[in-house]
This record gives C-alpha cells, structure tokens and sequence, in this order.
C-alpha cells in the first residue's frame, strides 16, 4: 500500500497502479468500521466520469456493505451533488470518487462523516487501521440506488433569485462531472448559456479541467470575446472549483471572486467572517476589512476550510483555486455550481459587469500559482527552512507554509497536500518589485531543495 495517497483532505492517487480494487475494498472496510464505530448507517456514495471510478466506487461498496451499512448510491456527477445529497437528504456521512482537477489517469475518495469532511490524522487513521487489518465486518448491509440530480435543480431555481435573465453566460466544464448538472440549473432558471464541453468524457479530450491555469480557459475567454458575453464559467474536473473570465475576457482570479462576493454578503450581514486561504491577495482581507467584516486568514484545503468556517461561524470562505463556500443561504461547502449562480444573481441585479465591480480595489501585480516541483519526501522538509530564514529579519505568517510580508509586498512558499510540488505566489506594489520579490524567494528555495 502506497500511504503516501492518504493526503492531508483526501485520499488521491494513480488508479491503476495505487488504487487496486483490494485496496479499495478494504478502505470501504475500514471507512464502514469507523462509521459503525460513530453510529453511522446511512452512507450516500458518488462518482465522477472518470474511466477508472465505475471500478474504484463498486470495491467501496462492497467493503462498506460488508460492515452492514446501508449505501445509497446516486447517479454519475460532481461532488456537489454528493454532499448536496448527504444535507439535503439528512445522510450518515458520504464518499464521493473522484480525481477532481488532477490528470485523467488519476482517482481518488473525497469522505464525509455525518456532514464534516474526513482530514488529517483522521484519514492517516484508516491507513494504518488497513494495515491492521482492523475492520469490523457486520451482516445486514444492502445498496439503494437513487436519482438526486432533479431535487438539486429544483433546491437551486427555489433558492436562487436573478435579476434578469437576458445575461449572456458561457459555461465551459471541460468535459467533467459538472456540465449537464451546471447547464440544467441555469436552464432552469431561465438562462441560455453557450455550452463549451459540457458533455462528460473522463479522458478530458479537449483541456484539462483545471481553471487556475491560464491555457485551459483560453477557449473561454475567446468565446466570451467573440459572442459579447457578460462572463464565462468554469468548472473544473468535479465541479467544487470555480473559474471566471469578465465582460472583457479578463481572467478574475478566486480571491478577486471572494471580494465580489464577500461584499454582497456584508451588505446584508454587517461583520460576519469571511476566509480567505494564504494564497488569496492582501487587497482581498483589506477590502473585507474596509467593507465591515472579520478577514480571516486560513490554511489551503477544502476540508480545513470547511472546519474553520464552522469554528468561526464564517459566511463565506474562498481559495484562489476557485473553491468557494457558502454559509450565506447555503450548506457550507465548496460548490462551484452554486457559488457561479451567486456571481450570477450579482451581475443580473447590477449596471456593473464583474470587471467594473471589482475595478476600485488598489491595483497590486501578482503571480499566478507557481508550482515547482518537489518531491513528496522533503517538500514539507523545504518549507520549514524556508521559514526558518527568513523568521529572523521578516514578519511571516505560519498558518500554512511561509507567507513572507516584505512590506511593499509578500511571498509564498507552502507545500502542496495534493501533489509533489511546492506552491509559491507573489504580490507587490509594482510588477518589477514582485519580479525580485519573486527571484530572491525562489533562491532561497533552491538552496533549501539541495540541502534538504
């Protein structure tokens, strides 16, 4: 067993070669033992389109049923609609697979226990409890198959409320989980988007599904500039990521989104929390600040999120990768076909498109997320030194990895929990400022990787 795929919010990894169906089987066991433990029957299990999730969903199930639970399996789609299904159908917990925005050869289990995520040693914790062969097999376990895809419709075209329905909207999936559930609701709700694949095809034949990358909304901005489209939507592979491109075909970043919607909420809630994940911009707490509410700063991860949220009774919380959770009128976790309706319900009841909504905060020059490749051994090793150094002469955020404040600017450096690399991003008043901002970090790095 390869432990280095149950990941800090997840377990993830090669489906052929880290996800056998014994492996997988047994992590059924160990989930289904852990849920008896707490008194849980009742378990929703999903899947997305990926080739190999069919395989890896019906391995779960047996092991699950094996330590008699009771598996209500729903149809094919996004995560959203499991944890939609396991609040609003009042579940024991849930297990959706999926390999989210990772390559297509890629799978993995995203777990809820009653209506938290599993995370940290709680996910390390089934590993060894595989290892020990620990499992708690119990007769009286059977499968449902339901359908919750036209209740999720109906809970959004009762909940949502647009302005107007003549908004010009394309929507690019790229061929994941979310498209046909994405374009139904807007549908529903009397909208007529230009769909750019939509279909689902877990071998992504068209782009990547992972709108932080500029390459894989290139088609989208192009569509949005060609028809004259108010916006575009993006969706990555499972639908829990949310990508935009303004009027103008702008890309607007997930901690811009944040401010868009992190005023709208503190229009009507004066003072609420709202999170923001260390990589999110220095203008997006100071705006949530400016605005009447508490700027939280967090570790990256949707489950971490998702308990600090409940922890500080947040509103709303967002990542820069696009995960965007609602507390305001929603279940708290990360749905990106709920959070596109929101920016929707804005931009319908608004003169300003999103770039012009967004076009008073202080201009600053950033990086995207820079991903530098790392081995899974030491990446954690790197990061300490990298704080280390700079702790001495620098004030640095530690709550995830080393946020440097330089002043008239800062820099990241954390680990990734999802893959082997290291995540940097910069920020500064001007772009040749960020630029050596961005050299002298990325050396210290380096001397840290050779020395770890």
């Amino acid at each position: 067993m390869n432990t280095q795929i149950f990941r800090e919010y997840d377990i993830r990894g090669e489906a052929d070669r880290d996800l056998s169906d014994d492996l997988v089987r047994d992590l059924g066991r160990a989930l289904g033992t852990v849920m008896a433990e707490r008194g849980k029957r009742r378990i929703m299990v999903g899947r997305d389109c990926r080739v190999s999730s069919e395989r890896l969903r019906a391995a779960l199930v047996e092991g699950l049923v094996e330590t008699g639970r009771h598996v209500v399996q729903i149809e094919v789609g996004p995560t959203p609609l499991l944890y939609f299904a396991v609040n609003h159908l009042d579940a024991d917990g849930g297990v959706m697979v999926t390999g989210s925005h990772n390559p297509p050869e890629d799978n993995g289990f995203k777990i809820l226990v009653g209506k938290g995520t599993l995370h940290g040693d709680e996910i390390r914790a089934l590993a060894a409890r595989i290892e020990r062969r620990d499992f708690a097999l119990i007769p009286g376990g059977y499968v449902e198959d339901i359908t919750v895809g036209d209740r999720y419709v109906a809970w959004m075209k009762g909940n949502v409320r647009l302005g107007r329905t003549d908004l010009k909207v394309v929507l690019d999936a790229g061929n994941g989980a979310g498209g046909p559930l994405g374009l139904a609701v807007m549908r529903a709700l009397g909208l007529d988007p230009v769909a750019l694949y939509c279909d689902m095809d877990g071998r992504f034949p068209n782009h990547h599904p992972d709108p932080t990358l500029p390459e894989n909304v290139a088609e989208l901005v192009e569509t949005v500039r060609r028809t004259g489209a108010d916006v575009g939507i993006a969706y990555d592979g499972d639908a829990d990521r949310l990508g935009a491109v303004d009027a103008r075909g702008e890309i607007v970043w997930g901690d811009k989104l944040l401010v868009a919607f992190g005023r709208s909420v503190l229009a009507r809630h004066p003072g609420a929390a709202i999170l923001g994940e260390v990589k999110c911009s220095q203008t997006l707490y100071d705006d949530i600040a400016k605005h009447g509410g508490r700027p939280i700063m967090w570790k990256t991860g949707h489950s971490l999120i998702k308990a600090k949220m409940k922890e500080e009774h947040a509103l709303l919380a967002g990542e820069m990768s696009g995960h965007l959770f609602f507390a305001d009128r929603y279940f708290g976790y990360d749905d990106a076909i709920y959070a596109s309706l929101r920016l929707l319900e804005i931009l319908s009841t608004s003169e300003q498109g999103l770039g012009e909504m967004l076009a008073d905060l202080p201009p600053t020059f950033v990086t995207p997320e820079i991903r530098v490749p790392c081995p899974d051994a030491i990446k954690f090793k790197v990061v300490e030194q990298v704080l280390a150094h700079y702790q001495a002469t620098h004030a640095v955020a530690d709550v995830d990895g080393a946020r440097i404040n330089f002043g008239d600017g800062w820099g990241l450096v954390r680990a990734s929990n999802t893959q082997a690399v290291l995540v940097l991003r910069f920020e500064a008043v001007s772009e040749a400022r960020r630029d050596a901002l961005r050299a002298e970090v990325e050396a210290v790095v380096q001397r840290a990787r050779e020395s770890a």
